[in-house]
Order: C-alpha cells, then structure tokens, then sequence
C-alpha cells in the first residue's frame, strides 16, 4: 500500500478494504468553506483512485455535525469563500466548493455517506456526492440554501433530483425545510436510519460486503454506472460491451466462477 496522503482537517483509517475519512473540525461543525476539509477529501479521492487495495470509502463526520455546509458568519460579512465582486466570488466558488463534487465524481471505488449528525446545505450534498447514504435516526438534514438568500452552488440541483426525482428535489429545494435521518429514508434519500451507536458499524457492514467483491469489476462497475448518466443507450451498451470483455479475461472472473462451483469463499487478488 502506498503512503496515505497528509490531511489537514480530517482523519483517515484503513480496515481492510474500506478506507473511512472522518471530517474532524466539530469546533465549527464540519463546514466545508472555512476550513481545509475539500482539500482532504480531495486528496483522499486522488490516493484511493491510485491505490488498488482500497474498495470502499466512508465518509463521516466527527461531534455533532456530519457537515453544516457554508460558513454563515462568513456570508454576513462577505469574507473567505464569499468575499469580492460577482467574478471574485466566481472564481472562489469554481476553485474551491465545487472541487468537491468533481472530486467525488471523480472516485472510482463506490462511497458511502455515514450521516452522523447534521447536514445541511453543502452538507447534504456531500452526502448526495456519495454512492449511498445511512443516517442516524435523529440526524437533521436538508438543502437550505434558499434560507439564506442563495442557490446551491456547489452542484445540488444536479444531484438531489437524481435521488428523488424532480418534483420532490424542488420542493425540498424551493422550501428549503429540514427532515430527519428517518424521514430522510422514507423520501429515498437515505437507504436506512439507524441508531447513532449503531451507524458506524452498519456502514462498515455494508463496506466490508461490498469491498469483497472482484476489486476490478467493482471499479468497472462504478465507472459504468457513473457513464450510464452521460451516456445513450446505444453507446452505452458498446461502452458495457468492452468493460465485459475486460473482466471476463481476469483471473478473479475465474476465480469467482470456480468458487461457486466448489461452494467455498472466493479469493480475490485484484488481477
């Protein structure tokens, strides 16, 4: 395994195959635009994609809050990300919030959001960035950047309404309301709510079952199910075509198939 990157604001660990990155500034409720955590999730996606070893990714947060999103103090004042005329503030958006969702975009290994408390505006989206979502029963959530006189601006509209539909990402959106991690289940957004002392164990579950899968495959298969959005049918499925090709001539294709045959466990080497 190679080195794992230096971060600033966040902590991460390796079990395994699941790597868990921990926003770890609950002195400001793990805002994403006063401190150095898009830099941190930024260099984690950028090690992961180089490193083989690692299957799954969990995104945290540590305290109270997965994320509060923006810095509302630093809006008031115009400062930080939010400061300068409209092609400063431009610029600053471009160059800083909305690295993150490229960032996550750009991750070839499946991610899951473990919602630990609240996520609100960018904080939510992160979680939307994410491949799935668990959630504490009692987190607080919501995409409430119209309570503030703003858009989301760093890809919300993009995302929510891929989660839910149209309809129910604009009335979240136009409303701006909150909702729990429970509520957050029955509209889709979430695929379970669970207690806070059981979240982190569900979503290392949940890891540890998908990190066990072929690695290759599974990086294919997260590759094409993100090109799947982009993509016409008929591309697509040329697009599927040289993917299989590729995966039937591993020998963890192999493998797979004689592990089923003898009914005993697989042994994957990512080859």
């Amino acid at each position: 395994m190679t080195l794992a990157p230096e971060l600033t604001d966040a902590l991460l660990s390796v079990d395994g195959r699941v790597a868990i990155l921990t926003m770890n500034r609950d002195d400001v409720r793990n805002e994403l635009t006063g401190t150095k955590l898009v830099d941190d999730i930024e260099r984690t996606v950028q090690w992961i994609n180089a490193e083989e070893s690692i299957g799954v990714l969990i995104v945290t947060g540590a305290g109270k809050a997965f994320s509060s999103g923006g810095n509302i103090k630093h809006m008031l004042h115009r400062e930080g990300s939010f400061g300068g005329d409209v092609y400063e503030v431009q610029q600053r958006y471009r160059k800083g919030i909305q690295r993150l969702p490229l960032a996550m975009h750009r991750l070839e290994v499946p991610s899951i959001a473990a919602i630990n408390g609240a996520a609100l505006g960018a904080g939510l989206d992160l979680a939307c960035m994410c491949d799935l979502r668990l959630a504490t029963t009692d987190a607080i959530m919501g995409e409430t950047f119209i309570n503030v006189g703003i858009i989301p601006g760093d890809g919300g509209a993009w995302l929510l309404q891929r989660l839910v539909g149209y309809q129910r990402a604009a009335e979240l959106t136009f409303s701006g309301r909150t909702f729990t991690g429970a509520q957050a289940r029955e509209l889709g957004i979430v695929l379970d709510a669970v207690s806070a002392d059981q979240l982190l164990d569900t979503a290392q579950q949940l890891a540890r079952g998908i990190a066990a899968k072929p690695p290759q495959a599974l990086r294919l298969t997260k590759r094409l199910m993100k090109s799947a959005q982009r993509m016409e049918l008929p591309d697509f499925l040329e697009h599927c075509a040289v993917f299989q090709g590729m995966c039937h001539n591993t020998e963890d294709h192999i493998e797979a198939l004689a592990a089923t045959l003898e009914k005993r466990a697989p042994q994957f080497k990512g080859q």
